[in-house]
């Protein structure tokens, strides 16, 4: 199997959407920067198994709260939810990032958890 094709099936089974979905902003543009995410974060980083991808999603979901990167944090809060992450653990490690990027980062990132958990049904 190739690193796109492992990187394709990876991606695919965390974001639990098709690899055109995720990539459709930046498709026309620079598909080849897609393809980069595909080939090493997700067929290199994600695959390994010293560590589940529950852990690896909300290590992701933290470190985008620190760096206000809300788009993309939005995706992979969803992507923690489908590892196994609950609404909880999720709202905690975001509250505790509060400590390390300050509150408006913080906040940021609440506001994002709450429209993903609405668009899951999670709450209303």
């Amino acid at each position: 199997m190739s690193r796109y094709e492992k990187g394709k099936e990876s991606i695919e089974s965390i974001q639990q959407r098709p690899l055109e979905e995720i990539f459709k902003e930046i498709d026309d543009i620079a598909p080849d920067l897609g393809r980069f995410v595909v080939e090493y974060p997700y067929s290199e980083i994600y695959t390994r198994e010293e560590v589940d991808l529950k852990t690896r999603e909300i290590c992701t979901v933290a470190a985008l709260v620190v760096l206000g990167t809300i788009p993309q944090l939005k995706d992979h809060i969803n992507a923690a939810l489908n590892v196994g992450n609950t609404p909880t653990e999720i709202v905690e490690i975001i509250m505790q990032m509060s400590a390390y990027c300050g509150f408006p980062k913080a906040i940021n990132g609440i506001v994002a958890a709450k429209e993903v958990f609405i668009e899951k049904g999670i709450i209303e």
